[in-house]
């Protein structure tokens, strides 16, 4: 895993595919997915997720048409019979019993989750698709990425497809780029069946979860699998002011494909810990990949306090430290080491105040290794302003610590 993708341009992701060519498919509806300002600002020598031995990406945005499936039927078939000098038999029909799916089963998830996920349609002056959502109040309100709703724009339209059937329109409550979250609301809803929302830092690698969302614009879809690697440093592009998408995702084996964006990702309690969100996809020159079994979803724990704040009307807020960076490159001082290599302070920021200058190398963040400037800034995320962090650097060949109070961007333009 040894190639590494250039550092895109402020505001351009060369992983981003626009969810809508002009026109619809030829066969189905098109359907939108995600596969997939900033505590941490990286500059242009800073490597992103290395690549698989086949050329892969992370996906934040595509589209896909559903075409025909061939489908079987033995209904269609012609019957026949045989016979044989032992004689013959002939199959029998039987009742199976209706038992009550087992505690933790993937079908008990799916019968608990199911009416509290939805499917999102979105247009907009570039084209049309579809996501998913998690619904988060008997009202209408409901989560789902940035990515997803911001394919509306001024003046696009977003209506939501629930699992009973039925449908309504719906609004932009709020939308966060930095960490690809949006809240909608459906409009003259009521009696709706909120998710139960779960804490992510509770999850262990190796441990069952479900995926949950609409695929290819397959609403009610259910894949299960497993957490494969959990705080996976996922960028998935930038903003106009260099900022960046990065969050410590959960890494999963369950099949998420495009669509699939802004659903559920459970545990097997039925708990919503994660929103499906990006994909490791390998390259094809033939239309847009599907899953190989790498899977990204924002974990709750980290970005319920954003959601709280849009479903608020406010303005979200991140934590920061007032650096830019990059990732280590040769030798630092008389080591050879890995981290976060400090490439601009900005004045007045906690960094600053706590002695950190150019050249510096994090190294951790409180119990946190950092082995890149994704790795930063993907930690720092998952704090929140005004938080006190024990952050270890080196300096002229130095190991020093240092507790500081992370900054809020609330009043700066990046981080």
């Amino acid at each position: 895993m040894n190639d590494q993708p250039t550092t895109p341009p402020p505001g351009h992701n060369p992983y981003f595919q626009h969810p809508v060519p002009q026109g619809p498919p030829p066969q189905g509806p098109p359907v939108m997915m995600h596969t997939a300002p900033l505590p941490v600002q990286r500059r242009p020598r800073r490597a992103g997720l290395a690549a698989t031995v086949v050329a892969t990406a992370v996906v934040v945005g595509a589209v896909a048409g559903v075409g025909g499936a061939a489908a079987y039927s033995a209904l269609d078939e012609p019957t026949s019979s045989s016979t044989s000098n032992a004689g013959s038999s002939t199959s029998q029909v039987v009742d199976t019993p209706d038992s009550p799916a087992p505690d933790g089963s993937v079908e008990q998830v799916a019968a608990k989750v199911l009416p509290s996920v939805v499917k999102i349609n979105v247009s907009g002056a570039e084209g049309s698709g579809s996501g998913s959502g998690i619904i988060l109040s008997s009202d209408g309100e409901i989560l789902t990425n940035n990515h997803v709703a911001e394919v509306a724009g001024d003046g696009g339209t977003l209506s939501v497809d629930f699992n009973d059937g039925t449908s309504a329109k719906a609004s932009i409550v709020g939308t966060d780029p930095l960490t690809d979250t949006a809240v909608i609301k459906a409009e003259g809803v009521s009696g709706l069946t909120p998710a139960t929302i779960g804490k992510s830092s509770d999850l262990r690698v190796g441990q069952g979860v479900v995926a949950i969302g609409s695929p290819f614009g397959l609403d009610s879809t259910v894949t299960s699998g497993i957490v494969s690697a959990l705080d996976r440093p996922v960028d998935v592009g930038s903003d106009g002011q260099g900022n960046s998408t990065t969050y410590p995702a959960i890494q999963t084996d369950a099949a998420i494909n495009p669509g699939n964006s802004g659903g559920a990702l459970v545990d097997l309690d039925g708990n919503v810990v994660g929103i499906n969100a990006s994909i490791r996809t390998a390259s094809t020159s033939q239309g847009e990949a599907g899953s190989i079994g790498l899977g990204f979803a924002i974990p709750m724990d980290e970005v319920m306090p954003v959601i709280d704040q849009m479903r608020n009307g406010e303005t979200p807020t991140h934590a920061r430290l007032g650096i830019s960076v990059a990732d280590v490159a040769g030798q630092n001082g008389a080591q050879v080491t890995e981290g976060a290599q400090v490439e601009e302070v900005s004045a007045g920021s906690t960094a600053d105040k706590a002695g950190l200058t150019k050249g510096d190398v994090v190294t951790k963040v409180d119990d946190h290794l950092i082995t890149g400037a994704d790795s930063l800034v993907a930690t720092i995320r998952s704090y929140r302003p005004g938080d006190q962090v024990t952050v270890t650097y080196e300096q002229g060949g130095e190991t020093k610590t240092v507790t500081l109070t992370l900054d809020s961007d609330a009043a700066a333009s990046n981080s």
